[in-house]
């Protein structure tokens, strides 16, 4: 069905509906209820060039609970690349030595260029301000799990919209199944023109607005992001914005929704917000696990 997870924008709602099945079959294996073998003998190569924690240690825990192992390095200071090697060279020496490359890297476009590179799978586990295709499958996953249903969802996207690939790539799949969307940013961080032209372009009504208020009694998911000081050139203008928008107990307890974020959070989420039932980013975090288990097995097994 599909040989690499590049972009979001490559799967059709079928595909991610496919995705999505295959993940809640693999749900018992990664809480440990159950065990599983198909990716015996199978290897998994890590290129992490920025931090992660989530991402990284979900898709080794998938690979592991499956049976396989998993090579590479998150310290790009401890690798060749600290003497001058080439992302290229990189990627082809790990391909020799995996059977599917995960990569994480600053810049927009990383994913792809590695995919024209090796002949091995690919997956995009974050490339600059561009994609993160399998954060989004996990979030729809997650909204699925919850409601049952992601066509018929009204989401808000509330926070840095311009920076956060998080947001580009659900976006784009959120309008794939018919959710309705608002995005709630300061007007520095609004959705980029393409993206809105994009969904435009495909028919759907895109609300913008700076205030929070104005959408937050009319939607079943709040998506929370943090304003990203790695992506800001100016740290003044990083400085003046963060904060902007800060969900506590009393914003939410009430109100029928769900709270969700990627993670990490720094103070856009009240921690008194986390033992409510409309807290949803751990658990969130954890489904992270079958839908990567759900991807590996679909790239790797065969």
């Amino acid at each position: 069905m599909f040989e690499n997870v590049i972009s979001i924008k490559d799967f059709s709602r079928k595909d991610i509906e496919v995705i999505l099945r295959e993940a809640e079959k693999m749900e018992p294996i990664a809480a440990g209820m159950e065990s599983s073998d198909i990716l015996s003998g199978k290897m998994l190569g890590m290129m992490f060039y920025e931090p992660s924690t989530r991402t990284r240690l979900s898709f080794e825990t998938a690979m592991k609970r499956l049976g396989g192992d998993v090579v590479g390095f998150a310290d790009t200071g401890a690798i060749s690349a600290a003497k001058g090697e080439s992302l290229a060279d990189t990627a082809r020496m790990l391909a020799g030595y995996s059977d599917a490359i995960v990569i994480r890297h600053n810049l927009e476009g990383a994913a792809r260029y590695v995919y024209d590179t090796v002949d091995v799978p690919v997956i995009n586990a974050g490339d600059g301000s561009g994609q993160h295709p399998t954060q989004t499958l996990l979030d729809l996953y997650t909204m699925n799990r919850f409601f049952g249903s992601i066509s018929d969802l009204r989401v808000a996207l509330v926070g840095d919209l311009k920076y956060g690939r998080t947001v580009h790539s659900l976006a784009y799949a959120l309008a794939a199944f018919g959710a309705a969307m608002s995005f709630v940013s300061p007007p520095e961080l609004r959705m980029p023109d393409d993206i809105i032209h994009d969904l435009q372009g495909g028919g759907l009504e895109v609300n913008e607005t700076e205030k929070l208020e104005d959408v937050i009694d009319d939607v079943d998911v709040l998506y929370v992001t943090r304003i990203q000081r790695e992506r800001f050139p100016d740290p003044e203008e990083y400085s003046r914005i963060r904060g902007a928008y800060r969900i506590d107990r009393p914003m939410v307890e009430e109100r029928d929704l769900i709270v969700m974020h990627p993670l990490p959070r720094v103070d856009e989420i009240s921690p008194d917000v986390d033992s409510l039932p409309q807290a949803m980013y751990f658990r969130q975090a954890f489904y992270g696990v079958p839908v990567r288990m759900a991807l590996l097995k679909m790239l790797i097994k065969n």
